[in-house]
């Protein structure tokens, strides 16, 4: 990798995303795209900047004198086992082994450079001998700071391409076999390979699941999520849908259900491998938000600009914008589904904005020509007057996607065509199943269109890839539902036929859980609820037919009941805002503290709208399990604060083991009162456990202070030594020895890290 000539003696802090590194005129040019390559950097992002920021005037004490060989030293080291794995993965893979092995040499060159800058020891003694060090020589630490930052992100980037490479040729395996599956004549045949094809399914479902988690574009991580479970629920619907065709090779209603649910995997198939190369077919762009909402945001971000600046916009352009909004609206205004009063209001809204541009516009064209106080104060006005039409039109279209949503959910909660479809099948009435199919086909156009005005007013990018993904759903599994049905009247008496429309019609129920989920989750981002940058944590379900979870009998609350749960949630949402606010101040938001702490806090407001009525926990049983997993994520903070507390000094140290030691019992003791037996009323046993959720809650927000005071005090004072741990050790060691491989390496659904990722590579004929 190529490195800019030459380097200022400046400090400079080093930002890692794009890999551009003020200060070092350094930038490579290349991004960033997943946590595990960035995670891997920064410790040595951090030591690099502590060398380069050092003070040349400073006293040169012996410690410190002493501390700058050490870091030298210690990043040589490390770079040197980096190295040592970067040339075990080239060996294993030859077509990237050239690249990989240049880059490994020069970091090891740079690694040198700086072990030899830095040997500073005896500087003293030297000075009279001429020895070039760090402090007679900053240009060539720079120098050597950027070719090392550069080979190690090359060698990791070409890792990442390995990693690349695995989900490709997964996919291939996949497709292969889906192949002989569609051509496959006799059951005996099909049952091998698709036991064959299972396998290859899970491997796959294990890499672009740690691919989906180790993404940082939250966009591309939602497009993942998506095409991910279309090849989930399209896995049985292929099962059913091949055993039908074999049962019944003539039917063509048979043969139509079976090459929709192929022709469907092979498009999410394709669309995994477009996200995770960043390439798509044909040369295409990728698809650009079309949501009101987003051009809302601009264009309220654009008008409120001129209150900074008159001249950076022309009005051509606000026009045009307000145009690209307006026209979109019309998706509103001109649906069938939308009540008359909505529309209405939607275009008198739409009207009254266009006046008030107009006026804004006239205003604006005044201040540019004469900058008069009262005409500042006119356009101040104007601006406002504008901001507040828009935020009323745009609560007017939330408005109406979200009731029109609402109420077509309530409408359809019974299933009810689906039971007619069902019934209709099995009697083989044809005239009946033209009937029910024509209301099906009506049914999904409403939920089509729901799901496209629930796109509009989404909030953020990967709501709006669900509703797309919903949308789209709607529309394919509607027409495989029918075909289904069609099969199955035409043979009443065939069981593998009504298993095979008993599974679509699963998959459709499924997509309006999923779609009632959604609509909670847009209302959460519209109120505010839930922050943009958090990802929404889904209830972690129990495992079927345990024996320790029995299900609860249903029970009502009594008036003084409810309102004793009520207050207890609203205390925990408080505190849940403390804690946020705390979490809010650390710079570092994949840090192990701050990631267990948002968990908890996230559990804790699902706990919160568990008692309005409101969020994904639907029962007391939901409610009991979120609170043991949530007492089991504070002694997993708490091991994490034992580890941290070890770097410490003893005063600071036994400050923090006084507050872990608050957490620790507490936790305990709520995962026991969680899986106690119910001894009385469940109302009790519900009371105990948010109460006691409550106590954990209230000593998280006095913890998180105390850890981020710490933290701070280490890093000033030992930063250059403790943070290399992670990148010299921790992210290293588990590829040195093939004998410490862990058994749990592959997690279907987990985030694994990259170095893991690597350590496979050479395992991955035996695996």
């Amino acid at each position: 990798m190529a490195t800019s000539p030459g380097g200022s003696g400046g400090g400079g802090s080093l930002g890692v995303s794009s890999l551009n590194f003020p200060g070092f005129g350094f930038d490579s040019g290349l991004e960033i795209k997943t946590r595990s390559v960035e995670q891997t950097l920064l410790p040595l992002v951090s030591q690099i900047t502590t060398l380069i920021n050092h003070k040349d005037k400073t006293k040169r004490s012996d410690k410190t004198l002493q501390a700058i060989q050490r870091v030298g030293q210690a990043v040589n080291l490390a770079v040197g086992r980096f190295v040592t794995v970067g040339e075990a993965i080239a060996n294993e893979n030859w077509d990237l082994k050239e690249e990989i092995n240049i880059a490994c040499l020069e970091a090891k060159q740079a690694g040198e450079t700086i072990a030899e800058l830095t040997d500073v020891t005896s500087l003293n003694n030297a000075e009279c001998d001429g020895q070039i060090t760090i402090f007679t020589d900053k240009t060539g630490v720079i120098k050597a700071a950027r070719l090392l930052l550069s080979s190690v992100t090359k060698v990791l980037l070409l890792a990442d391409r390995i990693v690349i490479k695995q989900i490709i040729t997964s996919r291939n395996k996949v497709l292969a076999t889906m192949e002989q599956l569609e051509s496959v004549g006799s059951f005996q045949e099909f049952v091998q390979i698709f036991s064959q094809f299972g396998n290859e399914m899970v491997e796959f479902a294990h890499l672009t699941g740690d691919r989906q988690n180790d993404l940082k574009d939250e966009k591309k991580k939602a497009e993942m999520a998506a095409a991910r479970a279309v090849l989930e629920k399209c896995t049985m619907m292929l099962l059913t849908a091949s055993k039908t065709c074999l049962r019944h090779p003539n039917c063509e209603s048979a043969r139509k259900n079976k090459g929709g649910v192929f022709h469907r995997m092979k498009l999410a198939l394709e669309q995994v491998i477009e996200i995770v190369t960043d390439c798509r077919p044909n040369g295409e762009n990728e698809i650009s938000s079309i949501s009101i909402y987003a051009g809302i945001k601009e264009f309220k971000m654009t008008i409120e600009a001129l209150r900074e600046n008159l001249y950076f916009q022309s009005k051509e352009n606000l026009s045009t914008m307000l145009k690209f909004i307006l026209e979109h609206t019309e998706d509103f205004t001109d649906s069938a589904y939308t009540s008359h009063e909505h529309r209405e209001c939607i275009l008198e809204l739409s009207n009254q904005i266009k006046i008030e541009l107009q006026h804004l516009v006239s205003v604006w064209m005044q201040a540019q020509s004469k900058k008069t106080k009262n005409i500042m104060e006119d356009l101040e006005l104007a601006i406002l007057k504008i901001s507040q039409s828009i935020n009323e039109f745009k609560r007017e279209l939330h408005s109406a996607a979200t009731l029109l949503a609402t109420d077509l959910l309530k409408h359809h909660a019974d299933h009810g065509i689906l039971k007619a479809l069902k019934i209709t099948g099995v009697e083989g009435n044809l005239e009946a199943l033209a009937e029910y199919a024509c209301k099906l086909s009506e049914q999904k156009e409403q939920l089509i269109e729901t799901c496209r005005l629930l796109r509009h007013i989404s909030g953020t990018e990967p709501l709006e890839i669900t509703c797309m993904h919903a949308e789209e759903t709607f529309q394919v599994t509607g027409q495989q539902i029918i075909s289904a049905a069609e099969t199955l009247t035409l043979h009443p008496s065939s069981k593998i036929a009504k298993e095979n429309l008993d599974v679509f019609c699963e998959a459709w129920e499924s997509q309006i859980s999923d779609m009632s989920t959604l609509l909670r989750e847009i209302n959460d981002v519209f109120e505010g609820k839930r922050g943009e940058k958090r990802a929404y944590l889904s209830l972690p379900k129990p495992v079927k037919n345990n024996t320790n979870l029995k299900p609860f009998k249903p029970t009502k609350l009594d008036s003084e009941e409810q309102a004793k749960i009520a207050k207890l949630g609203l205390k925990l949402r408080l505190l849940t805002s403390d804690v946020n606010c705390e979490i809010e101040k650390w710079k570092n938001q994949e840090n192990e503290i701050v990631r267990h702490g948002q968990n908890m806090s996230s559990m804790a407001y699902s706990i919160y709208l568990f008692t309005r009525g409101e969020g994904l926990l639907k029962s007391t049983q939901d409610l009991i399990y979120q609170i043991e997993v949530f007492a089991t994520e504070g002694l997993k903070l708490a091991s994490v604060l034992q580890g941290f507390s070890k770097q410490l000094k003893d005063d600071d140290k036994l400050l923090l083991l006084l507050e872990i030691n608050k957490l620790i019992p507490l936790c305990q003791q709520l995962q026991l009162t969680a899986k106690a037996p119910i001894q009385n009323k469940i109302f009790t046993k519900v009371d105990k456990c948010i109460l006691k959720t409550r106590f954990v809650l209230t000593t998280l927000t006095q913890l998180l202070p105390v850890c981020y005071k710490l933290m701070h005090k280490c890093k000033s004072e030992n930063d250059c030594i403790n943070s290399l741990q992670p990148w010299m050790e921790s992210r290293w060691q588990t590829v040195t020895t093939k004998d410490n491989m862990d058994e749990k390496t592959v997690e279907a659904f987990g985030v694994r890290s990259l170095e893991h990722n690597i350590a496979n590579l050479t395992f991955l004929e035996s695996k």
